[in-house]
């Protein structure tokens, strides 16, 4: 396979970046502003609505977590225009301003002084102009490492870190050196592994930047918050019922995402754009997987790769999710939901190699159009990370 020269069909942004998908996207600031948001979706077919639980009364670090969240969802590559619909102007304006930086078509809405009616009418129009506007985009040829991967892992059993997350790393070992950006997280999933984690970091300088996220998690999270340990969370029941009986084990065949020899460039908050050009990144999420994926489509992931063992059903309203396993029941239980099998590798019928070079394919068709399990099933689970209790 030529992958120095392998090329997809993807939109061109404003920005330079490749998305992989051409939405409109009907973004509402604060949880009040959900059924306005809805209301718009429902009126202008060709758009997609995110409601979420947050956006009132939150403060500090928290506030700038949901802030640039709200600004990288909208401004992701894979949004072609976005509608902003806020209680309020201020915010509502800020988050606009944010995504207006990336030169795409963005409005913004508020219902103090207008309400639900008027907001809904008013946004509705524009909306209709901007699918009208997006409709019209047409794919370029673009090569397959301007499209940014991310990857996380959810119901994780022994085939996970036996196939189908080193099947991720093979990817990553064979495009990252090309030019992409790729991404792995789940902070506390990294436990008793994070010792490995620092050891791939690209410098000593990025290894202790990562340890002490690690250790802020562990100890400002974790130890802050628990009973007596973290059982029915980690491993989950889901886990433990696939053979991992402790997160050390579910943390090595984790790890396994990451491949056999790239190094990670940059340690990223939650929801934070990578700075120091193409690269792998780890980025401190929450191991929950609508979160984490949430999180890596406002960094600006455009395609998002979930390996599951016992069968993870996760998908995202912008950034298409490609399901592999390894797991032959979960092929044969649940095949509507994966998009690779690589169950062949436990059955010793497929390489690490070859099973790569699948997904790589995956990836390829997926850029191009492809629906994912994900997206044909209607999942669209957008999760926003809150940090502490509001004001």
């Amino acid at each position: 396979m030529d992958l120095k020269n392998k090329t997809i069909w993807g939109y061109r942004r404003e920005n330079g970046r490749v998305g992989v998908r051409n939405h409109v996207v009907i973004l509402p600031l604060d949880d009040i502003s959900n059924a306005a948001c809805e209301a718009v979706a429902a009126h202008i077919q060709g758009t997609v609505a995110l409601p979420h639980a947050y956006g009132r009364l939150q403060f500090g670090e928290d506030l700038e977590l949901h802030f640039r969240t709200m600004i990288g969802t909208g401004a992701n590559p894979n949004v072609a225009a976005c509608i902003v619909i806020g209680i309020e102007p201020d915010w509502t304006k800020k988050v606009v301003e944010g995504i207006a930086a990336t030169g795409k078509p963005v409005a913004g809405f508020w219902i103090e002084g207008n309400g639900d009616i008027a907001t809904v009418a008013a946004a509705s129009r524009k909306a209709k102009e901007f699918v009208h506007w997006a409709s019209e985009k047409v794919r370029v040829e673009c090569p397959l490492t301007d499209v940014w991967v991310a990857a996380k892992c959810g119901e994780s059993d022994t085939t996970t870190g036996l196939a189908s997350c080193p099947t991720v790393g093979n990817m990553y070992d064979k495009l990252v050196p090309l030019g992409l950006y790729g991404c792995f997280g789940e902070t506390s999933e990294l436990t008793g592994a994070e010792h490995l984690a620092a050891a791939r970091a690209a410098s000593p300088e990025i290894a202790e930047k990562f340890m002490k996220t690690w250790t802020a998690y562990q100890n400002d999270v974790i130890e802050a918050h628990k009973t007596s340990d973290l059982s029915d969370s980690q491993p989950t029941k889901g886990n433990i019922a696939g053979g991992l009986t402790t997160i050390e084990e579910k943390a090595l065949g984790n790890l396994e995402k990451i491949g056999k020899a790239v190094k990670y460039v940059d340690v990223l908050e939650p929801a934070q754009a990578p700075t120091r050009g193409a690269g792998l990144y780890f980025m401190d999420t929450s191991s929950a997987a609508a979160e984490c994926c949430t999180l890596q489509a406002a960094a600006g992931y455009a395609v998002h790769i979930f390996p599951t063992g016992q069968g993870n059903v996760i998908g995202n309203p912008i950034m298409p999710v490609i399901k592999v396993t390894g797991n032959p029941r979960t092929v044969r239980l649940m095949s509507e939901h994966i998009d690779v099998d690589v169950s062949g590798v436990v059955r010793r019928e497929l390489t690490i190699d070859q099973a790569g070079d699948a997904l790589i394919d995956m990836i390829v068709r997926t850029a191009n159009g492809r629906s994912t399990s994900a997206e044909a099933l209607g999942h669209r689970e957008f999760v926003m990370t809150k940090l502490y209790r509001s004001a």
